[in-house]
């Protein structure tokens, strides 16, 4: 069997499911609570009307596009201070921690004067009513002001994950997505003298939860006696430029990696445009649920990183493996489920998005496609996120680049707008086989890496 499984005690196996789960559970939850500001949006957005609904698919597509792209990037610091954790390298955690504090935020402004910058462009593709090309900007312009505490936010959560506590991580999270509620019906409808933006307010409570975030986070964090020893708040220091281009070289490999998936995504969202209102309009809140049931593999990946890097910190690459195999197993048995939910139950979750007929009969046959891609899905997050424990990151993006842009984005167009003319299927069609060639090379990939670094510290 992959990884041993089969060949390892029962109670062994059960320890390091344990350990993953309480990893990944906190962080689950947190971040099903950070995409269900997006579930928030699109749903809050469809019950003002199908236009909002566009103009927040359009809008919300920039900036995830951006926002996932530079956490990725940010996702470096994970490998590197598990890696630490594992040593015992107490000093040195806490001054890279802090260096990665000044990477966040840099990385953060960064995107969020990318995001005002492309508007422009963005105008000149659309083709769509002025109403909604215009709601759509006004959304983006919202999430670009708090992009840069967003980014802040993540290398946060990168130090607190790296050292096992993710709680704090579930908690913050919760609030702002309770939070995010009342802003959005506020800035929607303009209540208590806020101006009436409809759907584009959904843009403008997204950035406020960011900023949000990341004060409370930095505040628990400084206060909690468990962080004290790494003194991470213990005062403003200078950024150690000669830090950063280590953060890059690992980081960039990563972020391109998140970038070409989600980009596969939003590129079809923005393909798509020219078929017309309704078809933006379904495309988003299929998507929008994918990427809410998404963060179950995604936060299995993350404590994933974490147990491989600590361990491949201490030394002990069969415990690095073993972490591989299990987390492995625990994603495919979660993605069956969130699989048979999406089959059986979508047209039931496309009603919680529109009361537009279409829009319901439409969203029901791309489920389809979600559910079948659940599987493959988890199977190339999990295992793309084990090796970044490794700190192997060049060749994952090399693999995602291959899958997600040839096999998914430009067969896509072919299947979708080309010859065969299936319109938005031929699109989904796609985004199934490019899932699937991913998963099979990176977990054969990933299974040839961890036995080698096991044989060569057996040698």
């Amino acid at each position: 069997m992959l990884f041993e499984l089969n060949r390892t005690p029962w109670r062994v196996l059960r320890h390091e499911a344990v350990l993953l789960i309480q990893l990944a559970l906190p962080m689950m939850v947190a971040q099903m609570a950070q995409v269900g500001t997006g579930f928030v949006d699109t749903v809050m957005a469809g019950r003002v009307g199908t236009a909002d609904l566009a103009a927040v698919s359009l809008g919300a597509s920039v900036f995830v596009t951006m926002y996932v792209t530079l956490i990725g990037v940010a996702a470096a610091l994970n490998p590197i201070l598990a890696q630490q954790h594992g040593r015992g390298d107490t000093t040195q955690l806490g001054d890279t921690a802090r260096q990665g504090l000044w990477f966040g935020l840099l990385l953060g402004i960064f995107g969020a004067l990318l995001m005002l910058a492309v508007q422009p462009l963005l105008r000149l593709w659309l083709d769509l009513p002025a109403e909604v090309e215009d709601k759509a900007m006004l959304f983006i312009d919202g999430a670009a002001m708090g992009m840069p505490a967003a980014i802040l936010h993540r290398a946060l959560a990168a130090f607190a994950s790296s050292l096992g506590h993710t709680r704090p991580l579930m908690v913050v999270s919760i609030c702002g997505l309770l939070l995010n509620i009342p802003l959005n019906y506020a800035l929607i409808h303009g209540l208590y003298g806020l101006p009436a933006l409809g759907g584009a307010g959904c843009g403008w409570a997204t950035g406020a939860v960011f900023v949000f975030n990341a004060t409370a986070l930095y505040l628990y964090i400084k206060h909690h006696r468990v962080f004290q020893p790494y003194g991470l708040c213990r005062g403003l220091v200078a950024p150690e430029w000669q830090r950063f281009p280590a953060f890059l070289k690992l980081g960039l490999p990563i972020g391109l990696s998140f970038f070409v998936e989600v980009s596969l995504f939003s590129f079809i969202a923005l393909l798509i445009a020219k078929l017309g209102t309704t078809v933006v309009a379904t495309h988003q809140t299929v998507i929008n649920f994918s990427t809410v049931i998404y963060m179950i593999p995604q936060s299995i990946g993350t404590a994933a990183t974490i147990r491989v890097g600590q361990n491949v910190g201490a030394g002990d690459y069969r415990l690095a493996r073993l972490a591989c195999g299990v987390s492995l197993a625990l994603g495919l048995a979660m993605a069956t489920l969130t699989m048979l939910l999406a089959l059986f139950g979508r047209y039931d979750i496309m009603q919680l998005y529109s009361t537009d007929p279409a829009v319901i009969m439409l969203g029901g046959s791309l489920m389809l496609f979600a559910a079948i891609y659940q599987l493959t899905d988890a199977m190339q997050t999990i295992a793309s996120s084990a090796l970044r424990g490794y700190k192997i990151t060049s060749i994952p993006m090399l693999i995602h680049i291959v899958s997600f842009w040839g096999f998914g984005l430009l067969l896509g167009a072919w299947l979708g707008l080309g010859s065969p003319q299936m319109g938005v299927h031929g699109f989904w069609a796609a985004l199934v086989i490019s899932l699937s060639t991913a998963a099979l090379l990176l977990v054969s990939y990933l299974a040839h890496v961890s036995r080698q670094r096991l044989h060569r510290q057996t040698a």
